[in-house]
């Protein structure tokens, strides 16, 4: 019994250990590594106070693509959550790393002319056996939630990268559209004093009126799309109260100079998605998980009970003595006589029905699934990768063509179509026709620069990770423009 007791105590001075972090160190330099920001756990409250004024800080400035990352990481709650879910899985790990603790059993029987004490300790000796095994396993599973953290991480920074281009691309419309509308007002403003003096017909005066209302449709739609665009952005940075008074620019970032040139961007992508690197570590623990399992089979429980039982009985001795006289005189003294006994049991469960063959086929099982599983994951990256940098190239191209070609050409007709209209050597509605042109020419080059900057959100997420299961490039779902 006290050996088995010994045991316990030199195998737990191998035990895991909480890091003075929560595991939060590797969390923020692979975050740091992929996207140029820490990550941050919020502790206590002296931890939710900086946050708040690095937030305010932040806010006080226009708004930029790096400070909607930044004020996400330490203002999003459900990211903190996943940072709590992190501290979860450490505690789970230390947990797993301790040796299973003995079971104390006392009793006490008193019967009227005994009692009987035992005191028993239970260990599992199969549990100590395979504790090195298991810590290590639950080191793994500690070291894969810390790669699920750094994978939250990404796609919170990825959403607030979406939420700020989609804001600030219908910012642009908006002030694309009230541009429309103030020329359409003014164009329809003449038509109405032509009228009055006998020099437009009623039904071009009209035609004028509704394409001035057309635009003022558009641009209420458009503010719509603004105000639902900017609450999405509020939602994806975890914005409430006065930090909803903040400043966005009204016009997306020019593209660069060249687009990012990708030799190979499939074996980049399965070298450096985190998602793949999780699964790749599910395959190593359950391999592990498998061994242990085998190592196993033939033995549920091995249990040793350690016994000790004192027993104290009363016991009456009789003397007889010569008295005065010729008489014998009986006296009775009592004493307690203690009995000890030790000893031990052995209990162990063995699987005789199957033999621990539903055991090793539901691991070997479930073994081979995750195999598979990773092999279409490693697919489907290399996919998704192919679709993003298809997507990013192509959208860039596209951009490129309407600031090239078509802008400039439609700034060309826009001066000419107006210089024959003074000159009276076109109509109104030919000068109407080219407004509506130039209106959804220019709605559309903004649309194209909306795209291209979702793209390039996407391309990054394709490569290292961060993104939405099922999530259709940007491009494609992207045609219609508003």
């Amino acid at each position: 019994m006290m050996g088995l007791a010994s045991s316990s105590i030199v195998v737990s001075g191998g035990c895991a250990q909480f890091s003075p972090d929560g595991g939060m160190s590797l969390v923020s330099d692979l975050s740091t590594a992929a996207i140029g920001q820490p990550a941050a756990k919020i502790h206590d409250e002296h931890d939710a106070a900086a946050a708040e004024a690095r937030v305010a800080e932040l806010l006080s400035r226009t708004m930029t693509p790096d400070a909607a990352v930044q004020i996400a990481l330490v203002n999003n709650r459900g990211l903190q959550a996943a940072y709590n879910e992190l501290g979860v899985s450490e505690a789970m790990m230390v947990e797993a790393s301790l040796p299973p603790s003995p079971t104390v059993t006392l009793s006490r029987l008193i019967q009227p002319s005994s009692i009987e004490i035992e005191a028993q300790i239970l260990q599992n000796v199969l549990g100590l056996l395979t504790l090195p095994r298991r810590r290590e396993i639950a080191e793994d599973r500690f070291l894969q939630a810390q790669k699920r953290a750094v994978d939250e991480t990404l796609k919170i920074a990825a959403d607030a990268r979406r939420g700020y281009y989609r804001a600030v691309a219908a910012n642009e419309q908006v002030v694309l559209l009230r541009q429309a509308v103030t020329s359409a007002e003014t164009v329809s403003d003449f038509a109405k004093k032509l009228g009055e003096t006998g020099g437009m017909a009623k039904l071009d005066q009209a035609r004028e009126h509704a394409f001035t209302a057309e635009v003022g449709g558009q641009l209420a739609q458009a503010r719509l799309t603004q105000r639902l665009e900017r609450e999405r952005l509020n939602q994806s940075l975890g914005l409430w109260g006065v930090q909803l008074k903040y400043n966005l620019p009204d016009k997306l970032p020019a593209l660069p100079a060249k687009p990012k040139f990708e030799d190979d961007i499939e074996t980049e992508a399965v070298v450096s998605r985190i998602d793949l690197e999780i699964a790749r570590m599910e395959i190593a623990i359950l391999a592990k998980e498998f061994g242990l399992t085998r190592a196993t089979r033939f033995i549920d429980v091995l249990e040793v009970r350690g016994i000790r039982r004192i027993e104290k009985n009363k016991v009456t001795d009789i003397d007889y003595a010569l008295g005065p006289g010729p008489t014998l005189v009986r006296t009775e003294t009592q004493r307690t006589e203690k009995v000890r006994w030790r000893g031990f049991d052995v209990d162990f469960q063995i699987p005789i029905y199957d033999f621990g063959e539903v055991r090793t086929r539901r691991a070997e099982e479930t073994y081979m699934g995750a195999v598979n599983r990773l092999i279409e994951k490693a697919v489907n990256v290399r996919s998704e990768a192919r679709q993003a940098y298809q997507a990013y190239r192509g959208t860039y191209d596209v951009v490129r063509h309407y600031e090239r070609e078509i802008l400039p050409l439609r700034q060309i007709i826009t001066e000419q179509t107006l210089l024959n209209y003074n000159g009276m050597l076109v109509d109104v509605f030919q000068l109407l026709a080219d407004a509506r042109a130039r209106i959804d020419t220019n709605v559309q080059a903004a649309t194209a620069r909306r795209d291209f900057w979702l793209a390039k959100v996407d391309l990054h997420t394709a490569v290292l990770g961060g993104r939405e299961s099922g999530v259709a490039p940007t491009a494609v779902a992207a045609g219609s423009g508003g």
